[in-house]
């Protein structure tokens, strides 16, 4: 694995593929001698560094030129065999090939080298050590520095003993602030959400979620006080320490030597002992309510442990760098002991994520609640083998490092860092986001309690929304990520066409959704709050008539939108929608021809609801059917008779309806009395009945006028009728009319009022005894002959 990223790296080198002819000539050009150059000359050297091709070349024959390696000539063609024939590409695949197994050889060279190199170091020491002329400097120089250096490390460990009060009330103070933090939040939430539905519940999870990282990304901002209070007073003591070397720099009489290693070695343990520092304030294993970073007390002291032996490293290497040259060392020397140190260093750090692989493994486990997939399944099995790709960058950093690949370590540790700061930056950029999408989509208490289901729609909303927020908090950070690995995507989204037009879309798509759902939300916020404003007010027949014909303005105003949407979205991604339009036309003009009965039913239901004619529970006939109206659709209407049978009827088949609901009934009482009844007094035994009925708080309610005396409507032989009229509330007539039916019928009987009693004759043919009966009569009474006259 190591080696595929040495050749990974080593075929990312740029090399040369161009014609070394105007190379050569550049080279040529540049003399090694002091004599200045021409003026044809530094033309010809100005052409050939403006011309990026000739550029490349040149810099690739004075690296050929510098490792000593010489460059086969190949014969220029004359330009007339060059206008006749296509050019000749082999000796160019032949130099690139070439370049890069020179490349290659040197890398592998100087990897090589380290162990050579080591030995080279031996040969120095031994000759150091054993020449009492070389070897007196050193040991005087360094038993100097050891002095100073150890007094330091004791003015230092004085100090932080000193400074262990301080770190203890600042500790104290911590844990007062987090105590008080955790009194601070609310037991439950604030503004608890309705669960009656699927969508809500998970919702309302995602928002808990949310907001518990908010909590944790808010006691995280609170504790950077003190973590900063710790770092300055343990780094107190590193700096009495850094004082007392230069202090002692500047008042004993030291030589030049003496002065470099004491300063080298001071700047050397300070440099390490502030990236220990760094490291455990941001653990604090002492003291976990200043701790930063989401980590358990042994897992602190643990990476505390380890850190405190890492750190040794760079400062080896910094003595190293400065020393070497102080006591004679080649620098090819230096070099092979700093490459043997970072080598060292690679080793603990492939055992220190050995040894926290099963700790980093559990941190990065993804959350997996309601999430049982096969996906999801697979992500969790990559984290848990974190450490593979780890120890992977971890030695081919070190490969790279000790092959010498031209900026191929310090390319990996930049990309590496810019990484994972931008994951870091991503992660608490994702808390803030979120926090503020759960503050946008809390909707005012105020507004509660005007529009009950706000805060319920709101919801309805919040995980597309965060859905939408996650994705473009993910597209910026991949974005970034990719920048600092050096691919332009920036500038693909920006400057290239394609990527300018998907990201049209993409906001275009964004916006369109966004305008949609205002308008959506905003005509139903319209909607509820005037059939409020219909209930509140007493006006429940509109509120009705609103609330039956809501669904079917929603339905038409969510097609709007969608076909709305469809077009916009569907002309952004470069679909011709003139056709889409056309054939959706010629669908929708045959389907209104096929089937007009149907566009009947709709648009006479539509207007029926509209006009308020019908509503469910008033008392209609139509259709030849009287009964109560149960149900009402933009199509049909259901009518359950007196006899409880149900008849569905399209509108298409209305023709009239007549309400019983509405306004008022009149009854109409028609009594048949006898010609030489008193018709005042009959009229005023009726009227006194309304009256009374008025009176009574059972009926009254339901009465809306006196009994009024429209006059006898007939007179003949079949006696008078006598015509009068009632008026009552809506849908009670039938009661009231029952009701005063069984007084009047009493009350008639009580003053002898005569009806009008038809009576029927029946004869027997001549010559037979005749007989009558009377209709009124129990049975056929016989007669007596005349006696027949003389």
């Amino acid at each position: 694995m190591a080696f595929l990223v040495f050749l990974t790296a080593l075929l990312a080198t740029p090399f040369s593929w161009a014609e070394t002819t105007p190379a050569k000539t550049a080279a040529a050009t540049v003399s090694p001698t002091s004599a200045p150059l021409s003026a044809q000359e530094a033309q010809q050297l100005l052409n050939v560094l403006n011309d990026p091709k000739q550029r490349d070349s040149f810099t690739h024959t004075l690296s050929l030129m510098a490792r000593g390696v010489k460059q086969t000539d190949t014969p220029a063609a004359s330009p007339a065999s060059k206008a006749a024939t296509m050019p000749d590409v082999s000796p160019e695949i032949d130099n690139g090939l070439k370049s890069v197994r020179t490349q290659s050889l040197g890398y592998v060279h100087n990897f090589l080298n380290l162990f050579s190199d080591l030995g080279l170091v031996g040969h120095w020491f031994r000759s150091q050590m054993l020449s009492a002329e070389t070897r007196a400097p050193i040991l005087h120089a360094f038993g100097i520095a050891a002095l100073v250096i150890a007094c330091g490390l004791g003015l230092e460990r004085t100090i932080a003993l000193m400074l262990r009060k301080p770190l203890q009330n600042l500790t104290l103070k911590a844990q007062a602030r987090e105590v008080r933090n955790i009194q601070a939040l609310p037991e439950t939430d604030p503004a608890p959400l309705p669960a009656d539905t699927e969508a809500t519940r998970n919702s309302s999870q995602t928002r808990a979620e949310d907001q518990r990282r908010q909590v944790e990304t808010l006691r995280f901002l609170s504790r950077i006080p003190y973590a900063l209070g710790h770092f300055l007073l343990k780094a107190l003591p590193v700096l009495a320490f850094l004082l007392l070397a230069g202090l002692a720099v500047l008042v004993l009489p030291l030589t030049e030597r003496t002065v470099n290693v004491i300063l080298t070695l001071a700047y050397s343990y300070a440099g390490a002992r502030t990236l220990y520092l760094l490291v455990e304030t941001g653990l604090t294993p002492r003291s976990p309510t200043i701790r930063l970073l989401p980590a358990s007390t042994p897992t602190a002291f643990m990476v505390t442990r380890w850190w405190n032996v890492l750190v040794a490293a760079p400062a080896i290497v910094i003595c190293l760098s400065e020393l070497g040259a102080q006591f004679n060392l080649a620098p090819r020397g230096t070099d092979a002991m700093i490459r043997a140190v970072v080598l060292v260093e690679h080793v603990l750090i492939a055992a220190f994520i050995w040894r926290i692989r099963h700790i980093v493994s559990n941190a990065l486990q993804p959350s997996t609640v309601g999430k049982k997939t096969g996906m999801w399944t697979v992500i969790a099995a990559i984290t848990r083998l974190w450490w593979v790709p780890a120890m992977f960058l971890d030695i081919s950093l070190w490969i790279v490092w000790a092959a010498h690949l031209q900026g191929g370590y310090a390319w990996i540790l930049k990309t590496t860092g810019v990484t994972i700061g931008v994951l870091v930056a991503s992660r608490l950029g994702a808390v803030l986001a979120y926090g503020l999408q759960d503050r946008f989509f809390r909707v005012n208490p105020q507004l509660v309690e005007r529009f009950p289901e706000l805060q319920k729609r709101a919801d309805r909303y919040y995980p597309v929304a965060r859905m939408v927020l996650t994705g473009a908090i993910l597209f910026l950070t991949l974005v970034a990520i990719t920048e600092a690995w050096g691919l332009p995507t920036f500038g693909f989204f920006i400057k290239n066409a394609l990527g300018r037009r998907l990201m049209d879309t993409a906001l275009t798509m964004l916006i369109a959704a966004t305008v949609a759902a205002a308008i959506w939300e905003m005509v139903n916020i319209m909607l509820n709050r005037q059939l409020s404003s219909f209930e509140t007010s007493g006006q429940r027949s509109r509120a009705t008539r609103l609330r039956t014909v809501m669904p079917i303005i929603r339905t038409v105003l969510l097609a709007i939108i969608i076909i709305i949407v469809a077009v916009t979205t569907l002309s952004q991604i470069g679909i011709n929608v003139t056709p889409l339009l056309t054939g959706a036309g010629i669908l929708g003009a045959a389907i209104a021809f096929g089937s007009q009965s149907l566009v009947k039913d709709f648009i006479t239901g539509f207007f029926m609801l509209v006009e308020d004619a019908i509503q469910v529970g008033d008392w209609v006939t139509t259709g030849g059917v009287s009964g109560t109206v149960e149900n009402l659709s933009i199509r049909t209407v259901k009518v359950r008779d007196i006899t409880g049978d149900l008849h569905i009827i399209p509108f298409s088949s209305v023709s009239s309806i007549a309400n019983t609901a509405r306004g008022y009934n009149q009854i109409v009482i028609k009594q048949q009395l006898d010609l030489s009844e008193d018709l005042p007094r009959v009229s005023a035994i009726m009227e006194k009945a309304v009256k009374e009925m008025r009176a009574d708080p059972v009926f009254g309610p339901m009465i809306l006028s006196d009994y009024t005396d429209l006059g006898v409507d007939q007179s003949d032989s079949g006696g008078a009728t006598l015509i009068g009229s009632i008026r009552t509330t809506p849908m009670m007539k039938w009661k009231v009319k029952r009701e005063f039916n069984r007084i009047v019928t009493n009350r008639f009987a009580e003053e002898g009022v005569k009806f009008y009693t038809p009576t029927a004759y029946t004869t027997t043919p001549p010559g037979n005894t005749m007989q009558f009966k009377v209709a009124n009569d129990t049975g056929p009474q016989p007669v007596q002959p005349a006696p027949e006259k003389a």
